[in-house]
């Protein structure tokens, strides 16, 4: 008899297998997972696992159609295909910020060449948005699992499955897959930074910045001190490199030889 368990077990497998795909990658470079991100055929897997121009992508149901890689990032291991396709079923996403410790998590691919299995487990530490680059939860990863959904109970999408640690499942957050599935360019900041304080306050030092990138763009130019609000939320000065991802941002400039504060 089949218990209350194993049909919620069940339905969630059938929920997620709808919206995950197989990605293999040109030349024997490898395959791994993917999930079906719109409708119109946009698709989300890691950067490591779509390595080239294009990519074959195996539909639940069988079907393979070729898919032009339009963006990589690296930096985050995401990469977004395209395959002329439409009517295709999205996943459903969550915020991880509001994930508990301990809280069902399921991960959700194609490991060591078997087709669509699901692994279970919990997650493992609180994930601060902005501040963590990865969801991390205590599932068991094989290879062939990167670039598949991490999900919750009801079968949202909390991150993108990239790699494993310490035995542990990081995963790419679901809000920052969702702005670089979003955006048509990555924005960056364009600068390099160390954190220092300035009294109270958490600041970053400018080090260098990028010709023509949005830092000397605004102005900012090596020495200056960055005061806003949100460093305190995004904790460290790599975290700016990580996760721009498309958020407008607004900061107060401080520099040496001027002793006031701009906009930039």
């Amino acid at each position: 008899m089949t218990t209350e368990l194993e049909r919620d077990l069940l339905g969630l497998a059938a929920d997620l297998r709808a919206s995950t795909v197989a990605v293999h990658a040109q030349r024997g470079a490898g395959s791994g997972s993917g999930v079906i991100w719109t409708q119109d055929g946009g698709i989300v897997t890691n950067a490591h696992v779509a390595r080239t121009a294009r990519v074959e992508i195996e539909f639940p149901d069988g079907r393979r159609l070729t898919a032009a890689v339009e963006r990589r990032d690296e930096t985050r291991d995401l990469a977004r295909v395209r395959v002329a396709a439409g009517g295709l079923k999205p996943a459903r996403y969550r915020d991880p910020a509001d994930l508990r410790v301990g809280e069902f998590v399921a991960a959700f691919g194609h490991p060591l060449g078997v087709r669509d299995v699901l692994s279970t487990g919990i997650v493992f530490a609180r994930h601060r948005s902005g501040e963590d680059r990865f969801v991390t939860a205590d599932v068991k990863l094989a290879p062939g699992n990167s670039g598949g959904a991490l999900a919750d109970v009801a079968g949202r999408v909390v991150g993108i499955n990239s790699m494993v640690a310490a035995g542990l499942a990081l995963a790419i957050p679901a809000d920052d897959v969702a702005r670089f599935m979003a955006d048509a360019v990555a924005p960056r900041l364009g600068v390099r930074v160390a954190p220092v304080r300035a009294g109270r306050r958490a600041a970053l030092v400018v080090l260098a910045t990028e010709t023509r990138g949005a830092a000397e763009r605004s102005g900012i130019v090596p020495g200056d001190v960055i005061l806003t609000p949100h460093l305190e939320g995004l904790g460290s000065a790599r975290s700016l490199a990580i996760l721009r991802g498309g958020t407008p941002l607004t900061v107060a400039i401080v520099r040496a030889d001027e002793g006031a504060a701009a906009a930039a």
